[in-house]
């Protein structure tokens, strides 16, 4: 057993010293250990709950449910942006702002603007279009109307529909709004910091025997 820290030897003192530091450092994490979860749970969770599971559940009835809901929308426009097709999803949204233009002598400028960036041949977020969508398109750009967006419209909804709505339903942009993973360390992390930090505090007694 130890007499003193006189009757120590040099190397024992500052093999316990750095053993007590670790062992300070490793209590702390354990004490932040059950905040940290629970601070976890409820950032994960808040979002969450200004939709009711059952509402997300809808949302994987029809593409419709999904883009027609805001918080649905804004899950589906984060999956595609990682997939770097957001500009589909973005094509739909304008299209939808459009068909809401009020003063005539908006349209024309509006619906240039949307052809400039989505359908023209030197479009800088061009969709995925047929060439024959492409051309009528074109043409009602000569006297644009609140209609002149829609068979396109309905081709990028479709390309979604059957692509990647399919794949974010099974993605974690979906799933984790189903069912929200817990957060955090966890019980059984913190039961392992402790323990690691009891051996090390034993470490400390046995090295000073």
């Amino acid at each position: 057993m130890c007499k003193g820290l006189a009757a120590l030897p040099a190397t024992c003192l500052k093999s316990a010293k750095d053993m007590k530091h670790r062992l300070g450092v490793l209590l702390q994490k354990s004490d932040s250990c059950d905040y940290g979860s629970s601070q976890g749970k409820r950032e994960k969770v808040s979002p969450s709950q200004r939709v009711s599971q059952e509402e997300v559940k809808k949302w994987a009835e029809s593409l419709e449910n999904l883009i027609h809901h805001d918080r649905g929308l804004a899950a589906f426009r984060a999956f595609l942006k990682s997939e770097y097709s957001e500009e589909n999803i973005e094509f739909w949204v304008s299209c939808e702002d459009y068909k809401k233009t009020k003063s005539p002598a908006k349209l024309s400028p509006k619906a240039r603007k949307i052809y400039d960036e989505f359908i023209s041949v030197q479009a800088t977020k061009e969709v995925n279009l047929d060439s024959c969508t492409r051309e009528k398109t074109s043409h009602n750009m000569l006297e644009p109307t609140l209609s002149c967006f829609d068979e396109a419209q309905r081709k990028i909804f479709t390309l979604m529909e059957k692509d990647s709505y399919r794949r974010f339903l099974k993605s974690p942009y979906y799933l984790d709004l189903v069912s929200p993973p817990t957060a955090g360390c966890g019980p059984e992390n913190c039961k392992r910091a402790q323990a690691h930090a009891l051996d090390c505090n034993s470490n400390i007694i046995s090295q000073c025997a």
